[in-house]
C-alpha cells in the first residue's frame, strides 16, 4: 500500500498536513529524520504510516506510560495492531507481544527509553525485524531543552546495538534551533533531514491576563462561561492545585485535582474521568498533560506563570489538537518568576545551564509584557516568523493607545544615572522615591531622577520596566543577577528621536472557543455527540477516540446518508465506517426526518 492509501483507508484523511509527506517519504527511504511539528500537527502519523507500509516492526520510544495506552487504544480503533511494553505490563505478557510482532501481527510496539536501554530487552528485540525507531518528545535528549531526561542520551548507543540496523525518526513540538542541532548531533541526523514546519497554531487564541483582583475569581467566572467544554488549568504547586480545586468545587464547577502527591489509583481515576468527559476541567501541576492525548481540550489556563516558553507552548498546545478554535491563557504574576529564579539559584547544575534558565525566565517576562502579537512572539522565539494571528489578546486589544514617552524617559534616565549596575527592583524603588535602607546605601536620593515617578506604585513601575524590556528599549546584562541597561533603541528615546506608546485601560473580555456554525448544524452536532458517548461507553474508550469533535462537526455539516458519503467525512476510515457508520447515519436520518 502507498502512504496515501493508508492515510485514507486507515485514518480517514484525504491529504497530508504540512511536512508529513516529506517526513514519511524520507523515513520509508531508510533515512534518519528529525520532525519538528507543533502539538496537534500530526507527528504520530509520521511513524504510524511508515509502520504500516514497511515490512518490519516499528518501535516507538515514548516518555510516558499513560500516553502509550491512549495511543495504542486509538490505533486499535483504526484497526491497527499495536502494543506497549512497560513496567505496567506483566512479564508473562511481554513474550506473547514479541511473538505476535515476529509473526507480523503487531506492527508498532511502544516502549519507554529506560526499557530500550535494558540489555536483555535489546537481546529479545534482535529476533525481530525492527526497521524503524521513532523517538517521541525528542527534545528530552538535549540538556539545552526544557525537559532533559538522561535516559534519552543513551538511546543512540542502544539503537546501534540492534542487529536489524533500523533508521531513526526523532519527533518534537518544542525545539529551538539550538535544541534541534543537539538532537541531530546526538542521533546522527543530518541537518538536510530536519523537517521543521511552522510553529504557529492558528486555531489557538493566546491571551495574557494581568489580574487586577483575584485570579481565582477570574478562573471561576471563565469556567462558568465554558461549562460544557474540556479544559486544563495549570498551577505550579500541589498545595495550589488543592486550594484552587476546593474553591472551584465550592462554586459547583465540574473540576478535579491531579498532581504527583496523589496516590496512583486516584490519579488514574481522575485521568479517566477527564478522558471520558465525566469531569470537564482538570486543575493540575505540569505532571498532567504529557500523558493525555485528548483532542477536544478547548482551553488551557496557566494560573501561575510558566518557567520557560518551551514548557508553556507545549502545555498550551494541549488545547485544540483537533484544529477547532481554542484558547491558551497565561495569568501573569511576576512573583512566580521570582520563585522560579530562587529554584535556579539553589540548583547545582553547571553555570552555563543555569544562565540559560535565567534567560528563559526573562523570555517569559517579555512574553507577558510585549505589545506584539503573542503567536508571533512565540514563533519568533523558536527561530521562525509568521504574520499577526488576528485573534490573540494583543491583536484584538481595543484599549486606547497613550503616549508614555515622558514616563519612559524617566525610567531610561534613572537606568543611565545608575550606570546600568542594578536590577529591576532597585530601579523601580528609586523611581518611586522609596526611603528604604537599600536606597540609602546607594545614595539614590541624590540622583536627579529619584522619585520622578512617585505617582506610581512599585508594582506599576516594575510593570513599566518590563514593558520597556519587552519592547527592547531596555536590556538586561548578566544572568543570575541581571542588571538593567539602556538598549540602542532606548538612546533614541532619550535623544527625543523616538516616541513610546502603550495601551492603558482594561482589556475587553473575549472568547475564541466558539465555532461559528448554523443552529441546524449545532443541533445535529449535539445529537451526534450523545450517540458518540453511547458508543464510547459500550466500547470502554474515551469519546474522542470514536470520533473527534472536528469529525462530528464535519458529519453534522455534510449529513451523510450512504457509506460512500460517510467516507467523505474527515477522520473516517474503513474501520470506523464498519464499526460506527450505520449508528451515526441513523441519527442523521432521524434528524433529517424530523426536519421534513
Amino acid at each position: 500500500m502507498t502512504p496515501e492509501q493508508v492515510l485514507k483507508d486507515n485514518f480517514g484523511f484525504k491529504t497530508f498536513r504540512s511536512g508529513q509527506k516529506e517526513v514519511i517519504s524520507r523515513v520509508i527511504n531508510g533515512e534518519n529524520v528529525l520532525a519538528v511539528m507543533p502539538t496537534g500537527g500530526g507527528k504520530s502519523l509520521c511513524y504510524q504510516i511508515p509502520a504500516l507500509v514497511k515490512p518490519g516492526v516499528t518501535l516507538v520510544v515514548s516518555p510516558l506510560i499513560s500516553l502509550m495506552k491512549d495511543q495504542v487504544d486509538a490505533l486499535r480503533q483504526n484497526g491497527i495492531a499495536a502494543a506497549a511494553i512497560n513496567s505496567t505490563i506483566p512479564q508473562a505478557e511481554v513474550n506473547p507481544i514479541l511473538r505476535q510482532a515476529y509473526e507480523g501481527r503487531i506492527k508498532l510496539i511502544y516502549v519507554t527509553p529506560e526499557r530500550l536501554n535494558m540489555e536483555y530487552f535489546r537481546y529479545q528485540l534482535n529476533f525481530l525485524p525492527v526497521d524503524l525507531v521513532a523517538i517521541d518528545e525528542a527534545h528530552c535528549i538535549s540538556q539545552w531543552g526544557h525537559d532533559f531526561r538522561p535516559a534519552y542520551r543513551q538511546l543512540k548507543a542502544a539503537i546501534d546495538q540492534l542487529r536489524s540496523r533500523p533508521n531513526i525518526l526523532a519527533l518534537t513540538a518544542t525545539a529551538t534551533p539550538a535544541v534541534q542541532a543537539d538532537i541531530g548531533e546526538q542521533l546522527a541526523i543530518e541537518k538536510a533531514n530536519f523537517v521543521v514546519t511552522s510553529f504557529a497554531r492558528p486555531n489557538i487564541s493566546f491571551q495574557v491576563v494581568h489580574p487586577t483582583n483575584s485570579s481565582r475569581r477570574y478562573i471561576r467566572e471563565y469556567l462558568a462561561k465554558h461549562q460544557d467544554e474540556a479544559g486544563i488549568i495549570y498551577v505550579n504547586t500541589r498545595k495550589g492545585v488543592d486550594q484552587l480545586t476546593a474553591y472551584l468545587l465550592e462554586h459547583q464547577l465540574s473540576v478535579a485535582a491531579y498532581h504527583a502527591g496523589m496516590d496512583p489509583a486516584s490519579r488514574a481515576r481522575v485521568q479517566d474521568d477527564f478522558q471520558f468527559d465525566r469531569v470537564s476541567t482538570i486543575v493540575a501541576t505540569s505532571a498532567f498533560g504529557m500523558g493525555i492525548d485528548k483532542s477536544n481540550v478547548r482551553f488551557v489556563i496557566h494560573a501561575t506563570s510558566a518557567q520557560n516558553i518551551e514548557s508553556y507552548y507545549q502545555e498550551a498546545g494541549r488545547a485544540g489538537r483537533d484544529g477547532l478554535p481554542s484558547e491558551a491563557i497565561l495569568i501573569y504574576h511576576p512573583n512566580d518568576l521570582r520563585q522560579y529564579r530562587w529554584f535556579i539559584d539553589q540548583s547545582t547544575a553547571a553555570d552555563d545551564y543555569r544562565d540559560l534558565q535565567y534567560q528563559k525566565l526573562q523570555a517569559v517576562a517579555n512574553y507577558a509584557s510585549t505589545p506584539e502579537c503573542l503567536q508571533q512572539y512565540i514563533v519568533r522565539y523558536f527561530g521562525q516568523d509568521c504574520p499577526p494571528c488576528g485573534h490573540c489578546s494583543n491583536c484584538t486589544d481595543e484599549r486606547t493607545v497613550q503616549d508614555i514617552t515622558a514616563e519612559a524617559k524617566q525610567v531610561l534616565k534613572m537606568v543611565q544615572e545608575l550606570h546600568g549596575r542594578f536590577g529591576k527592583g532597585v530601579v523601580a524603588q528609586a523611581l518611586t522615591g522609596s526611603q528604604n535602607k537599600r536606597m540609602q546605601e546607594i545614595g539614590a536620593s541624590r540622583l536627579a531622577s529619584f522619585g520622578s515617578l512617585k505617582q506610581l506604585s512599585k508594582q506599576r513601575a516594575a510593570s513599566l520596566i518590563d514593558y520597556l524590556l519587552a519592547t527592547k528599549l531596555l536590556e538586561t546584562a548578566g544572568a543570575q543577577y541581571p542588571v538593567i541597561q539602556v538598549a540602542q533603541a532606548g538612546w533614541a528615546v532619550l535623544r527625543g528621536d523616538k516616541k513610546v506608546t502603550r495601551r492603558q485601560e482594561a482589556a475587553p473580555d473575549r472568547s475564541h472557543t466558539q465555532l461559528e456554525e448554523s443552529p441546524d448544524v449545532a443541533a445535529l452536532f449535539e445529537q451526534l455527540r450523545q450517540k458518540r458517548l453511547e458508543l464510547a461507553n459500550a466500547q470502554g474508550v474515551p469519546p474522542f477516540m470514536v470520533f473527534s469533535d472536528k469529525t462530528l462537526h464535519d458529519m453534522a455539516r455534510l449529513k451523510p446518508q450512504t457509506q460512500r458519503d460517510f467516507l467523505e467525512v474527515s477522520g473516517v476510515g474503513q474501520q470506523k465506517l464498519a464499526q460506527y457508520g450505520q449508528a451515526m447515519m441513523d441519527v442523521i436520518g432521524e434528524y433529517l426526518a424530523g426536519e421534513s
